[in-house]
């Protein structure tokens, strides 16, 4: 099934199409997706949610169609807890700076996030004065809910916001979020989670999680680069300053008073990346058409022959736990005797393999292990196939061998 799903991407078709395993930064673009940008710029390229002439009133609609979509694709309440955003870093930052915040008030995040979901806190510690918190993972990465549970308690009834990543772009590695969603509410704070690497992979249920705030990119969905989702519980979105004012985010105005308008509205101020909100809506429901657990199960199994090719190779190291199924579909590598960046580029020039160099946007977990040179990470999806997953195995042997 994952096989023939491959004549749905453009780049996939045609003799010798790349093996590309770059999908954790951002994924390839089905037919379905493109038609759907196509067809806003040729048929009806307007302004949604604003006019009322025929093309307004298509895109308005259309836009609607695709927060449902959007909704129902992550087990939402409304589709009115679901916003348009740029990207997770846009998500992310309306929760943290949308926030009210005191001095002393304790977040917590885990030891390999994302710049996304540390930098905000940060910036945060440095102008608010709230007391970011990392709690350390296991040495193969994994989480430590005893570790957990001591910084919960540790914050003295100051907890206010725990916000870790469901999947590590770093490792692969899943966090147990509805475990983590208990102990943390238990303590008063909120959830909020970084699901950019969890969405596109595996089913997502935000009810059955527990959490409060779920922050993704569309462009790792199979849709359009500029694209992200912020979901909150309505009540909380209902509490936040937006951080983009101005055009739709106010129902009224004056010169001297401006009323906002309820979410989602109020956090999509300026006119909307509609083209992408139509795209993103097409991606979902491409996605929407698949087996998750089966989408998991496939890049799983891809990871193994990737992990089964490189882990006797002589300096090289995987990130993460040894079994490949701890670390969804993500095999990142630290090269040792090979620079990452001269594997990465070999790679696609010999064999037509593409996969990601460097730091991956996780610099703090690099920087306190002292591997300046960052990794090498190969990262799957449904559109892979068993014979890239083994091309990129066997051409980095032979780079090692060769060069190593």
């Amino acid at each position: 099934m994952m096989r023939s799903l491959r004549d749905d991407f453009p780049t996939l078709r045609g003799e010798n199409p790349p093996a590309y395993l770059d999908s954790a930064c951002v994924t390839l673009k089905p037919q379905p997706v493109i038609d759907a940008i196509m067809d806003y710029y040729t048929k009806y390229p307007s302004c949604g949610g604003r006019s009322v002439h025929r093309y307004g009133t298509h895109v308005s609609k259309a836009l609607s169609v695709a927060r449902n979509s959007i909704k129902n694709f992550i087990c939402a309440e409304h589709a009115n807890e679901v916003v348009f955003t740029r990207n997770t870093t846009h998500a992310i930052n309306q929760i943290a700076h949308g926030m009210s915040w005191s001095e002393g008030d304790v977040v917590l995040t885990t030891d390999r996030e994302h710049n996304s979901n540390l930098v905000p806190w940060l910036q945060l510690e440095q102008e608010h004065g709230i007391d970011h918190r990392v709690v350390e993972s296991n040495e193969d990465n994994s989480f430590n809910m005893e570790t957990f549970e001591e910084a919960c308690a540790d914050a003295n009834g100051r907890l206010k916001m725990v916000a870790m990543g469901h999947v590590g772009n770093l490792d692969g590695v899943t966090l147990p979020i509805k475990d983590i969603a208990k102990v943390a509410h238990d303590h008063g704070a909120l959830v909020a989670v970084d699901g950019a690497q969890s969405t596109p992979h595996m089913k997502v249920d935000v009810q059955e999680l527990g959490i409060d705030f779920l922050s993704f990119s569309i462009h790792k969905m199979c849709g359009p680069s500029g694209m992200g989702g912020l979901w909150g519980r309505y009540d909380l979105l209902d509490s936040l300053r937006t951080i983009q004012s101005g055009g739709q985010t106010v129902s009224a105005s004056s010169y001297t008073k401006a009323t906002w308008a309820p979410p989602p509205h109020r956090f999509e101020g300026g006119l909307g990346h509609f083209s992408g909100m139509i795209g993103a809506g097409a991606a979902i429901d491409y996605l929407s058409a698949l087996d998750m657990d089966a989408v998991q199960a496939h890049e799983q199994k891809l990871n193994a022959i990737m992990t089964k090719g490189v882990k006797h190779l002589d300096g090289v190291d995987i990130i993460g736990p040894q079994n490949p199924t701890k670390r969804s579909g993500i095999c990142s590598l630290l090269m040792k005797s090979v620079p990452a960046h001269e594997a990465a580029l070999l790679l696609d020039e010999a064999a037509g393999v593409m996969v990601r160099s460097g730091h991956h946007c996780v610099h703090s977990w690099f920087e306190n292990k002292g591997f300046s040179e960052g990794s090498l990470r190969a990262s799957a999806y449904f559109y892979n196939t068993e014979e890239e997953a083994k091309l990129f195995a066997d051409t980095l042997e032979e780079i090692v061998n060769t060069l190593g």
